[in-house]
């Protein structure tokens, strides 16, 4: 019997048992290795690509410390070194093999490391070939829907001959698995994660073959984990999916994103929701009238647009028109004046034509963004949109990344200076990258803040002036500590 097969006849409650005697296996064989030369083994994660990867890395951070492993942010200190992988983007697979060229040389002086890869990229059949042939050192290779049952293949790993990799990879995704310890990187935001998968299957898109369909967990999963994060001292949740508007579609419960909205901003405790990604052809207006009169959940949307030519949108297979897209800005907006929007916007998509370049131009001077996430199209094996014709050179690619944000950016430095002397509602983040004096945050539009106060503001809600607004982000002095 395969470990995919074994999987779909045990329950869930076998399952976490199993994977908890692999988890106490490792563990002793760390503690004896602590015990004879009193050195604790290292783990490091480096992760690639969204928050749903991010999110998969705390999964494997909370099995890692259980099993032993302290953290270490150096490779030189490691002695397992994981690499979560992302595939959306060509550029994140370049820096994926970048840093396993890299770790060869550490591999080559440091006898005992692990290697691991995992994630997205590991779901394609021609990255796992070409991790098989070029990248021998490699110890172990797993995928995005097997994620659960890495403490028995970094078992089977650990007491195998160097020389032979372990390989698993799920072709496809199984049931949702609730009761993974999850190690979050900070107690004041956390991710929680509301279904995996996706439908959609844009042309460009890789994430359906790796990430499989849509599974929505259950609401009762969901608001149960909300509310321990609520009783841990969270204080913000962003509720995950690869189109979370489309929650529930596939449950036998009238139950949609909307309704959950609601039931998530009843729950004591968290002072703010936000939620990520929608799909512009499945946001309803239930969803943003409830959006607007939840007190909890903020006033932000994050909608990609990809495009804003309809015949590009057609061939992307996203089942929108631009007017669509407008008229659900426009009807959000009404309900919500101070809505902060971000997209993502693909240029130099297969056929995109000079014409089909300027709607999206006109697109992105009607919407207004306070910020637009811009790439370059790029190929990705396995896609429709990789069999196109007319795919666009590199040179005019450049060229309309270059125009479009020659609009954007002068656009948002304009919305950013229209917040001066305004007083807007910050939750306190942390400390800012440069100075321990000065403080960071969000406003519930997702403007980032920073301000001089003292660290014990953290966690905590506060009122700011804006004093020096900058080209992408707010500076001011705190008005008054709300809660």
């Amino acid at each position: 019997m395969s470990k995919r097969e074994q999987f779909n006849i045990e329950s869930m409650e076998t399952l976490l048992m199993r994977n908890d005697s692999h988890i106490r296996a490792i563990k002793d064989i760390n503690d004896a290795h602590f015990t004879e030369i009193h050195y604790r083994k290292k783990a490091i994660t480096i992760t690639y690509g969204c928050q749903m990867n991010e999110h998969d890395s705390e999964k494997l951070s909370a099995m890692l410390t259980d099993m032993g492993y302290d953290a270490t942010k150096k490779f030189e200190e490691a002695d397992l070194i994981i690499f979560n992988t992302c595939c959306v983007r060509e550029n994140a697979e370049f820096k994926v093999y970048g840093n396993l060229g890299h770790v060869k040389k550490l591999k080559e002086t440091k006898k005992d490391l692990v290697l691991a890869v995992c994630g997205c990229m590991m779901q394609q059949p021609h990255i796992v070939a070409e991790i098989k042939k070029k990248y021998k050192y490699v110890d172990l290779v797993f995928g995005t829907h097997n994620l659960h049952n890495f403490p028995a293949l970094l078992e089977e790993t650990l007491k195998k001959d160097k020389k032979q990799q372990v390989v698993e990879i799920w072709d496809n995704e199984g049931d949702v698995i609730e009761g993974l310890a999850i190690t979050r990187k900070k107690e004041i935001k956390a991710y929680v994660n509301i279904m995996y998968g996706c439908d959609n299957f844009c042309a460009y898109c890789i994430v359906p073959y790796t990430r499989g369909r849509e599974r929505s967990r259950k609401p009762e999963d969901i608001l149960e984990e909300v509310r321990m994060l609520a009783a841990s001292g969270t204080k913000e949740i962003m509720l995950l999916g690869q189109n979370v508007n489309s929650y529930g579609g596939k449950m036998d419960t009238d139950m949609d994103f909307a309704d959950l909205l609601a039931k998530v901003n009843e729950i004591e405790g968290i002072e703010r929701i936000r939620f990520m990604t929608s799909h512009p052809k499945d946001l309803s207006q239930k969803l943003i009238e409830t959006m607007a009169k939840s007190e909890r959940v903020c006033e932000y949307l994050h909608l990609p647009v990809q495009a804003g030519s309809n015949a590009i949108l057609k061939k992307m297979n996203r089942k929108y028109t631009q007017e669509q897209y407008l008229d659900i800005i426009s009807r959000a907006k009404a309900l919500m004046p101070n809505l902060g929007l971000s997209t993502d916007i693909i240029l130099g998509f297969p056929g995109e034509t000079e014409e089909d370049f300027q709607d999206t131009m006109h697109l992105v001077k009607t919407v207004g963004y306070d910020a637009a996430f811009t790439y370059l199209y790029s190929i990705r094996t396995g896609t429709p949109a990789a069999t196109f014709e007319n795919q666009v050179s590199d040179e005019v690619k450049h060229d309309r990344i270059k125009r479009l944000l020659e609009v954007l950016n002068p656009s948002i430095t304009i919305r950013m200076q229209a917040m001066q002397d305004q007083v807007v509602e910050v939750l306190v983040e942390d400390y800012s990258k440069s100075s321990r004096d000065v403080l960071m945050g969000r406003t519930r539009s997702n403007l980032t803040v920073t301000f001089e106060a003292p660290g014990e503001l953290i966690g905590k809600l506060v009122d700011i002036k804006i004093t020096r607004p900058k080209n992408f982000s707010l500076h001011g002095e705190v008005v008054r500590v709300i809660r």
